[in-house]
């Protein structure tokens, strides 16, 4: 697990330094006697071969994690695995990428030239995962790019980092039900995602989700810095199978609005 914690302190520290520097106080407000047990993190990226859901797997299967679930969302023009370590106290990793083939010539062709500067050799090291932008961008490219995908502005600004993380409410003791979190993070100032509702999902696909709307965060481009969407925090709760098992796969009619924490 040593490797595992290692790069999970890397990715916690990029997220709440550079991503969403308010999970921090989320985090500070459900902490009990127990450290908070991390569901799961989601990381976002190209379908291109240099930088795709492969090469962002690639680092943890080297430390012991599978592939275990796959999904589509063909509104958005996304595809994402979860990944899944023996270790069942080990957080699981979503990774989705965006199909740039579907979209215009002119997102193709940005999303290429920001790709295409990236340095092979920087992907070789895991800590790219949390090491940010690997290109130069303009702000009226991420303009333009936000304006036909929201998800590709969202990388191209912010690279690679955690878009989330997501608080384990099933080891909460102080709370049970996703929507007494949202109100304890209301009362505090949060907004909360409603898109599809403020609790994603139900007992009947055994996982209810909810989460804040992203941080605004100061991003520099090469003309100028600007405050745009970063990353939010989530917070899930799993049900148990037949077996008595929680069950541990994503439901994509959720995923899909949870996506759009970022929409802002």
């Amino acid at each position: 697990m040593e490797r595992v914690e290692k790069l999970f302190e890397g990715l916690w520290q990029d997220y709440i330094q550079r991503l969403c520097p308010s999970a921090a106080q989320v985090h500070d407000l459900l902490t009990e006697d127990e450290p908070l047990l991390n569901d799961h993190i989601a990381l976002r990226t190209f379908n291109l071969p240099k930088v795709g859901l492969d090469r962002l797997a690639a680092p943890f299967i080297a430390i012991g994690y599978k592939p275990c679930g796959k999904y589509h969302f063909e509104a958005k023009k996304l595809y994402a695995e979860h990944f899944e370590h023996p270790n069942p106290r080990a957080p699981k990793v979503f990774i989705s990428e965006l199909m740039v083939g579907q979209f215009s010539s002119e997102l193709q062709q940005a999303v290429r030239e920001l790709v295409n500067q990236v340095p092979e050799e920087a992907l070789n090291d895991p800590a790219f995962l949390y090491g940010g932008r690997l290109w130069e961008l303009d702000f009226a490219t991420y303009d333009m790019l936000s304006a036909e995908s929201e998800y590709a502005g969202w990388v191209a600004a912010h690279g690679y980092g955690a878009n989330h993380f997501t608080v384990s409410i099933n080891q909460l003791e102080q709370f049970t039900e996703v929507v007494e979190v949202n109100q304890l993070l209301r009362h505090n100032g949060f907004v909360i995602n409603e898109s599809g509702g403020e609790v994603k999902g139900s007992p009947e696909v055994l996982l209810e989700q909810s989460s804040t709307m992203a941080d605004r965060v100061d991003v520099g481009f090469t003309d100028g810095v600007h405050s745009i969407p970063g990353g939010f925090y989530e917070f899930a709760k799993r049900y148990p199978m037949p077996d008595g098992e929680l069950y541990s796969g994503f439901v994509e009619a959720s995923a899909d609005k949870i996506f759009e924490s970022t929409n802002m």
